[in-house]
C-alpha cells in the first residue's frame, strides 16, 4: 500500500487537454475538474487547451508539449470511448515512448463500484514520452475526478512511496527527487 514518505513534496508543471467537439471553456467540466485538483494539490497548472476530437489536432497539441522543456504531465480528458469521434488512443499511443500498462487497467478497476460494468467502454490510457506522463482520461467530471483521486493524485506527489512518476519526469530547476524506494 502506497504512504506517504519524508521526502519533499515536489510541485509539478501540468498541463490539461480537453478533446470535444462539444465543449468550450464556458463549458468544460472535465478539464475544470482536472486543473482545480491539480491546483489544489499544490502543482502548476502550466497550460490549458481545448481541441476537437480529430486525430491530428490532438497529437499537434500534445507533441507541442512533450517537446516543451516546462512540461512534465499531460492529462486529458475526453475521446477515449467507443463512438465515431473517440480518437484518443489512436492519437495518442503512436507518440508515447512507453506505455503505462497498468494505468487503464487500474483506472477501469477503481470505476467498478460508481459505474458497473460500463467501465469496459473506457480506453483510459498513459504512458512516458520524452520525460513526460501522459495521462487520457474520459471525458466527464466523475471520469476526472475518479482518475485523479484514486490514481493520479497519489503518484503525481513526490512523496508517496514506495514509488511514484515523479522522479522519471523531466527535471525542472531545483527539482531533485530520490528514486523509489526499495522493497523489504
Amino acid at each position: 500500500m502506497a504512504h506517504l514518505t519524508q521526502r519533499n513534496f515536489v510541485s509539478l508543471n501540468i498541463a490539461v487537454l480537453t478533446i470535444s467537439d462539444t465543449r468550450n471553456f464556458d463549458n468544460d467540466t472535465s478539464g475544470q475538474t482536472l486543473c482545480d485538483r491539480v491546483q489544489a494539490a499544490g502543482h502548476e497548472l502550466i497550460d490549458r487547451a481545448l481541441v476537437v476530437d480529430d486525430i491530428y489536432q490532438i497529437r499537434a497539441r500534445i507533441s507541442q508539449w512533450i517537446a516543451d522543456p516546462q512540461v512534465q504531465v499531460i492529462l486529458t480528458t475526453g475521446g477515449t470511448g467507443f463512438t465515431a469521434r473517440d480518437n484518443t488512443p489512436q492519437a495518442v499511443l503512436p507518440l508515447l515512448d512507453k506505455h503505462v500498462e497498468g494505468f487503464g487497467e487500474l483506472f477501469r478497476q477503481v470505476s467498478v463500484p460508481e459505474i458497473g460494468m460500463s467501465t469496459l467502454q473506457s480506453r483510459a490510457l498513459a504512458g512516458m514520452s520524452n520525460g513526460v506522463l501522459v495521462c487520457c482520461m474520459p471525458g466527464s467530471p466523475g471520469a476526472c475526478r475518479t482518475g485523479w483521486d484514486k490514481i493520479l493524485l497519489g503518484q503525481l506527489d513526490s512523496r508517496t512511496g514506495p514509488c511514484n512518476f515523479a522522479p522519471h519526469l523531466k527535471p525542472q530547476a531545483a527539482q531533485a527527487l530520490e528514486p523509489c524506494e526499495a522493497r523489504s
